[in-house]
């Protein structure tokens, strides 16, 4: 049915996160910092990856892959939201708004279901080591990033078309900080249960199976790391998981908060808990994965004493 009279929108306003002039400077610093740290962690992941044969392994080369999800996820939603902060004028193209949702979805997607993979290496690393080789060759672990891009850009793209079929009402001030499908369906002019529905089954789908990978793997990890009568073993075994498993709770936690919430109205909770997994866990990533990752603090050290020799 139809809302009232409407245009043809042309481009949309952003809300942003606040509307206190006083906080726009501090926060455009903040997020600067944030976004700053992203690249040097994440770039600085990848490179050390891809240089090091050390790090030539499946674990590494998942972790290469989701240093660049995060990489781009980043650099998708922060660098319009620094403009944003100085700017007096908020606004985003049509084409720019459904761009920047495409890029969003597809990196949200191709993150959930990378934690799943990688909660699957470290099922067959700890349940399964004799086949481990086997088992997560070089070309399943190709395939399986394959499959997950291919979900995460299809699924991107059925979600942006469904969108931006829709006609928009005059009001064209998007109450988010970027695109995202709820805040773009309430300017919506006609009735959006066909993109309510299918935006709850497949991101539900795919947050659920997800998850459901993730605990099932772990339940077997923890079920074999218990049989480990060595406790030195177990310390081990446990330890290899622990970053991964961070990693997981923290972006499949705020991930559950914001599709939990049953309204589409995005309120300061719901901004919040979206700046936390789009802006702050790709940059919490790296330095989770790093901070207490001897085999790659090593790389690292070596690194530094080969340029320091070199100089």
């Amino acid at each position: 049915m139809e809302k009232g009279n409407h245009s043809v929108v042309t481009e949309f306003i952003l809300s942003g996160l606040t509307d206190r002039l006083e906080l726009q400077v501090p926060l455009f610093v903040l997020f600067l910092v944030i976004y700053v740290i992203t690249l040097v962690g994440n770039g600085g992941m990848i490179i050390l990856i891809t240089i090091n044969p050390r790090l030539h392994t499946p674990m590494y080369f998942f972790l290469c892959i989701l240093s660049f999800c995060d990489l781009c996820c980043s650099s998708t939603i922060v660098p319009k939201m620094l403009l944003d902060f100085l700017g007096e004028r908020n606004s985003i193209s049509y084409i720019s708004c459904a761009v920047q949702m495409y890029c969003f979805i597809s990196c949200a997607d191709i993150e959930c279901l990378l934690l799943a993979a990688m909660a699957y290496d470290r099922y067959v690393a700890i349940c399964n080591p004799l086949l481990y080789t086997v088992t997560m060759s070089r070309q399943r672990c190709t395939q399986l990033v394959a499959g997950v891009y291919a979900v995460g850009l299809v699924d991107a793209m059925i979600h942006t078309c469904l969108t931006f079929r829709l006609s928009f009402c005059s009001s064209n001030v998007i109450n988010y900080f970027f695109c995202d499908i709820p805040p773009l369906l309430v300017l919506a002019c006609f009735e959006t249960h066909l993109n309510e529905m299918v935006m709850f089954t497949f991101i539900g789908f795919i947050i659920v199976s997800s998850v459901t990978i993730v605990l099932l793997s772990y339940i077997c990890i923890i079920y074999t790391i218990l049989q480990i009568h060595s406790t030195e073993g177990r310390h081990k075994a446990f330890f290899t998981c622990t970053f991964h498993l961070t990693a997981a709770v923290i972006f499949f936690g705020t991930q559950l908060f914001v599709c939990l919430h049953p309204t589409l109205t995005y309120i300061d909770t719901d901004k919040i808990a979206s700046v936390f997994y789009t802006v702050v866990i790709p940059m919490l990533n790296p330095l989770i994965y790093s901070l207490r990752n001897t085999e790659v603090k090593d790389v690292l050290r070596n690194v530094k004493n080969n340029l320091l020799t070199d100089s």
